[in-house]
């Protein structure tokens, strides 16, 4: 059966949406209709229609000084089933509350889609000086604790691809030296940033596995640097990691013996 002109009409529609609203980033969370209209490559007047439409929904918001838009709160009603639905989210919760109190630091939950780590839960230190990030937030340094992570247990022509093609920046890392990293992370269990994403920022990151043993998410610890000398490290490491072990635990896995 062939798409009638009205289909093929909708569908372009919803892709114009969707294209709209990947213009909103952590590093741009505001942004006006020109800005928009450069990246997604359609009028002004269009783009306009769209963010009208998207604000009398709530998914957008203007503000009245700049009359720029932000995204808006109906975007958790749409996210909100999602989220809640994200067993391993759940589960994790009480688990990152004992971690954060273990360390004193940033506890953080990390998912793979497939090419990026992304933030899904966070419980922010208690310190007055701390390291958080966006709720959401995406990372494809290779250096980032997740992503060695989740890289150390992908399928390895897919991981060839992925650091191959450039999509995971390995900041001039040779590939090789970068495998034989993995290769460790993948034998300890978890994986260290210290300082190599931002001169201020520790991060250490453990696996979380399902009943089936399949990896599903990363517990993460995050931490101002200066305050993480050796032995802080080592017991960021280890609290990571019996966090992780934990919730795998939750989640049904188990070794055998």
């Amino acid at each position: 059966m062939t798409e009638t002109r009205s289909e093929t009409r909708g569908a372009s529609v919803i892709v114009n949406v969707l294209d709209v609203l990947r213009c909103f980033t952590v590093e741009h969370p505001v942004v006006g209709v020109t800005e928009i209209a450069e990246q997604v490559g359609l009028h002004k007047s269009s783009v306009s229609r769209i963010l009208n439409t998207l604000e009398q929904e709530r998914v957008v918001d203007r503000e009245e000084e700049t009359r720029k838009y932000r995204l808006g709160v109906g975007l958790i009603a749409i996210a909100g089933p999602l989220l809640a639905n994200l067993d391993v989210r759940q589960v994790a919760y009480p688990l990152l509350e004992d971690l954060r109190e273990a360390t004193g630091e940033t506890a953080v939950l990390n998912i793979w889609d497939g090419s990026e780590s992304i933030s899904v839960e966070q419980l922010s230190s208690t310190h007055p000086v701390k390291h958080t990030s966006v709720m959401g937030s995406r990372y494809r340094s290779g250096l980032s604790a997740t992503v060695q992570v989740f890289l150390a247990n992908e399928e390895p022509t897919r991981r060839a691809e992925l650091i191959s093609s450039g999509e995971i920046d390995l900041a001039g890392i040779p590939p090789v030296e970068y495998e034989a990293r993995l290769d460790l992370v993948r034998e300890r269990g978890y994986a260290v940033n210290y300082g190599e994403t931002s001169a201020e920022e520790v991060g250490v990151a453990a696996g979380i596995l399902d009943h089936r043993g399949e990896l599903v998410a990363c517990a993460m610890t995050a931490a101002p640097y200066y305050r993480i000398g050796a032995d802080e490290l080592e017991q960021l490491c280890s609290s990571t990691r019996i966090a992780a072990r934990r919730i795998s635990t939750r989640l049904g896995y188990h070794t055998e013996g």
